[in-house]
């Protein structure tokens, strides 16, 4: 007992070990990667007026810090990234729960649902402008209209592979619908959903930007857009970083969102 106590904890160790040389493995390619950069702008082989550098974009983030500005631009792009983010998942489920319970309405709908995921969003952009406006709620729908129909259809298809097993089981006890959903649906496709979580975070942040580069007053979109416009690279590559940051950040709530439905479920 106490042989095999030990090669457990032997084996922790080493995975414990593995995770942190991981982590500092990360670490020291970023750092490669920075000093390279901020060693080749101030060598001259790369022009720092437009590709900017390291030492650059942290003046003009302690100077935009000062004024609000960053952090204005950052928190609009986060709350409308968030906002489409959740209605995605609403929408993406619920309309999946629902052609689920509908075989006739699933069969109707699904060469629309293909042909509307295959359609290119960005193309989208310009009429959404012209029917509500250049305005934040454009944005959203914008960023929402890029991946609810692919959700859709990924859960619709994650809750027809449900165990047919514990689905005749319910029903033969007397269940309905509602209780297959509660007991096997649902419970049963918490990894799909959270792996539709995964894409969808980034899918959204990606509409977000979309829609602020031709809709909007504010946010890291706009401030890249505009930054173009005027020359202001370390701008541009200042708000690149940052929604660089937001996506690994957002991503990583999700795994923290996973591990713990792992050990709940």
């Amino acid at each position: 007992m106490r042989h095999e106590m030990t090669a457990q904890e032997e084996y922790l160790h080493q995975r414990k070990m593995r995770k942190i040389r991981i982590t500092v493995l990360r670490l020291l390619l970023l750092l490669l990667l920075l000093g390279v950069w901020e060693l080749t702008a101030r060598l001259g082989i790369l022009n720092d007026f437009i590709f900017s550098s390291p030492s650059r974009m942290a003046m003009c983030l302690m100077d935009m810090m000062k004024d609000g500005s960053i952090l204005m631009h950052t928190g609009i792009t986060l709350l409308e990234t968030l906002v489409s983010f959740l209605l995605v998942m609403v929408l993406g489920v619920s309309c999946a729960i629902g052609l689920w319970a509908s075989p006739m309405a699933s069969a109707v709908l699904e060469p629309y649902l293909v042909m509307l995921n295959s359609l290119p969003k960005s193309a989208l952009a310009p009429v959404l402008i012209v029917w509500l406006g250049a305005n934040p709620t454009t944005i959203i729908v914008a960023a929402v209209s890029i991946s609810v129909f692919g959700s859709m259809m990924t859960l619709y298809t994650g809750f027809r592979s449900a165990d047919p097993d514990l689905i005749k089981l319910i029903y033969t006890l007397g269940g309905h619908k509602t209780d297959v959903l509660k007991r096997v649906l649902l419970p049963g496709n918490i990894p799909t959903i959270i792996s539709n979580m995964k894409v969808n975070i980034g899918l959204c942040l990606v509409g977000v930007i979309i829609g602020e580069f031709l809709a909007a007053q504010a946010g890291l979109g706009y401030l890249i857009i505009y930054g173009s416009q005027v020359f202001k690279m370390d701008w541009v590559m200042l708000s690149i970083v940052i929604l660089c940051i937001m996506a690994m950040v957002l991503y990583q709530i999700i795994q923290v969102l996973e591990k713990w439905c792992k050990k709940r479920f």
